[in-house]
């Protein structure tokens, strides 16, 4: 599988970037993955504070990004995720698959997510 250009971008970052982050702008618009779990929170925390109207267009605007997983793909994020756990680093299900899926495809995880501080392949931004 061949690297993919740009980041994944994790839920932290798409938030960011559309209360206007200027950190985020460049590195959203210079393209990236995310998966529909990323779209799913996204979803959610655009409904609760802006209504069902902006929550359907930034589901729409980004869900050109998403990029599809699979039964191992769950697997190995599990996994994943249970190794950080023993280490200290608690991830819910959908970070542990956008990581995951970011390890996958050679790409960075965007985030401004704390629990990603210390981990590799993330660019970290507050």
């Amino acid at each position: 599988m061949g690297r993919l250009r740009g980041y994944f971008f994790d839920t932290y970052a798409l938030i960011e970037y559309l209360r206007g982050e200027p950190g985020y702008r460049d590195k959203i618009e210079g393209g990236g993955i995310t998966c529909i779990l990323n779209l799913m929170e996204l979803y959610y925390k655009t409904l609760v504070e802006h209504g069902e109207e902006l929550a359907e267009k930034v589901y729409l605007a980004f869900r050109v990004f998403t990029i599809e997983f699979d039964d191992d793909d769950v697997r190995n994020a599990m996994k994943l995720r249970l190794r950080l756990r023993n280490k200290g680093i608690k991830l819910s299900y959908a970070d542990a698959m956008g990581y995951y899926l970011s390890l996958k495809h050679q790409v960075r995880f965007l985030t401004g997510d704390r629990a990603f501080r210390e981990l590799d392949n993330v660019e970290f931004l507050q």
